[in-house]
């Protein structure tokens, strides 16, 4: 790659998370792969994907980082959230338990990432699997309903999303990167501009396969 792509290229890390079976994983692959798949297992620690978009000229390659919904990584969150950007929240329509800890997870994520004005970065809200939810009915909350939740809480928006029809997936993501451009929103500690064209994912698999070993007998 020549200098000159290098310098029209930016890097950005979203963390994807929520309560365990709330989809986050089936997301992922769809805006990165655009497949859906009823078997994935539950992720391990933490995974990621990357996918590249086209803004303004300029070359964004997405980090999207699928963070594990048990409780037995939530001490490892904080390195998990490291240098992110962005955040989507997913949780199951189908779910009550599911949509109940969002307000943990959107506690948890402020506390543990800033911007670098030292303010809570975007998190979007994504009401997930709607597509098991009969036309003729509707889920437990109204728009007016989830419109409070998001003003009350500090969310930036939020999608009724569904990864199996593929229902504003990539709208709720790339929402959240053009939320971040259109506020010039910076991650915390930035490092030089020739600095963040280089991203050390050795360190990532280093902690991620770390993980995978000591905890490789849970489900």
């Amino acid at each position: 790659m020549s200098e000159q792509n290098v310098e029209n290229e930016r890097r950005y890390k979203f963390i994807v998370v929520g309560d365990m079976g709330a989809g986050k994983t089936s997301i992922i692959q769809r805006y990165t792969n655009d497949v859906f798949s009823n078997s994935y297992k539950a992720t391990i620690g933490v995974d990621f994907f990357m996918k590249d978009l086209t803004r303004e000229n300029e070359t964004v390659k997405l980090q999207l980082w699928d963070i594990a919904g048990q409780e037995m990584f939530r001490h490892m969150t904080r390195v998990y959230y490291k240098d992110s950007i962005g955040a989507l929240l997913v949780f199951d329509v189908d779910s009550r338990s599911s949509f109940e800890v969002i307000n943990e997870w959107k506690k948890d994520i402020d506390e543990k990432v800033r911007t670098n004005t030292n303010s809570p970065i975007p998190v979007i809200l994504c009401a997930n699997k709607i597509d098991l939810i009969d036309e003729e009915s509707s889920w437990n909350k109204t728009k007016k309903e989830m419109d409070t939740i998001c003003e009350e809480q500090g969310y930036i928006g939020w999608f009724e999303t569904s990864a199996k029809t593929g229902q504003n997936v990539s709208e709720s993501v790339e929402f959240l990167l053009d939320y971040i451009l259109k506020n010039n929103i910076e991650k915390a500690n930035s490092s030089t501009k020739k600095d963040q064209k280089i991203e050390n994912l050795g360190e990532f698999e280093e902690i991620s396969n770390e993980d995978r070993k000591k905890d490789s007998g849970c489900c």
